[in-house]
């Protein structure tokens, strides 16, 4: 390594660890594994920047294999960028606002294509698969002047806050009507007010036929508990409207480097002898599924117990190798 300017060599007694956060932020890799990036698109991650694959590049210059196999190579997040000072822009993860009722999500063809309050990954998905014939993916929110001043719409807060400055840097977009606001975003405005209306006819229930918005306990725990029938559903009213762009992020990699359950770094199917990696370096064992928030926290400290197990010698691999034999 480098320090103060010299070369310094550190030598490890038990062996090096790799946990470097995976590889969300590395350009060249990302290109080929995430999909929407290979055809072109934007990917904006929220995840600390310094997250560029670096435990990657280690593993395979000694052998290492970080395939890109899983079918959803990363925990996709919604994201929209916010204008800072001196050109810069921030990365907001939408967590909550898809949630609520009277905000709806389309593609620029003006039509929804999932229910907006499923997880941040599923909707990522979505949007993906949604736009596979596109250079861009994305998607813009939608909802009336109510809806925005009561819960406000992704880094805009709701009031009093005022909405003024976001509208001016172009992070919102308003419109009078909606062939107004789709006409300033670029949306298909007559699919914008088919889809309006077709939402509204079963809003007006509390129903969503289209995408069972609503209807699960994971879609209500984040939607307003005072609006009934359906904490997640309300028509969109009059206007003015506005609309904010969500692009793709991520929370972080799930494919990665190829591991045992010890965490050690395989080179053809062998550890190799005192390199391991931990967190989101080693390829994940959900096999790019997402069943629940922490699907990357609790696999991380569990294998990392195992590895720090491992590291210490409080695991007797050769026996392990033999009872497993014996069971066989």
């Amino acid at each position: 390594m480098i320090a103060d300017g010299r070369e310094t060599r550190i030598t490890a007694r038990r062996g090096v660890v790799l946990a470097c956060g995976g590889f969300s932020h590395d350009v060249a890799r990302i290109a080929k594994a995430y999909p929407h990036v290979r055809r072109g698109g934007e990917h904006v991650s929220p995840v600390p920047s310094g997250n560029t694959g670096d435990g990657a590049r280690m593993a395979e210059r000694v052998g290492g294999r970080v395939d890109i196999r899983y079918p959803q190579p990363a925990a996709w997040m919604p994201v929209s960028r916010v204008p800072l000072k001196g050109g810069k822009y921030g990365v907001f993860p939408h967590l909550l606002d898809r949630y609520k009722p009277g905000v709806i999500g389309v593609t620029r063809a003006g039509v929804r294509f999932t229910n907006e309050s499923n997880s941040y990954h599923d909707v990522g998905a979505a949007m993906i698969e949604a736009c596979r014939d596109e250079k861009e993916t994305s998607m813009w929110l939608i909802c009336d002047h109510a809806t925005i001043r009561k819960y406000g719409l992704g880094f805009a807060k709701p009031a009093p806050m005022p909405l003024s400055a976001h509208l001016k840097s172009g992070y919102l977009v308003k419109g009078r009507t909606l062939e107004e606001l789709a006409r300033r975003t670029g949306i298909n405005a007559t699919a914008l007010e088919e889809t309006v209306r077709e939402y509204n006819r079963d809003a007006l229930q509390g129903k969503d036929t289209a995408f069972g918005r609503g209807t699960t306990s994971f879609n209500r725990y984040l939607g307003d508990p005072a609006h009934k029938p359906n904490p997640c559903v309300a028509p969109i009213g009059d206007g003015p409207y506005y609309a904010l762009k969500v692009v793709m992020g991520d929370l972080g990699t799930f494919d990665g480097i190829a591991t045992n359950p010890h965490g050690q770094v395989l080179k053809d199917n062998e550890p190799i002898p005192g390199l391991y990696a931990v967190g989101n370096d080693r390829a994940s064992i959900m096999d790019g599924n997402y069943p629940g928030a922490g699907v990357t926290l609790g696999p991380i400290m569990t294998f990392g117990y195992l590895t720090g197990l491992h590291l210490a010698g409080r695991i007797d691999t050769q026996a392990q190798s033999k009872e497993l034999r014996s069971a066989a």
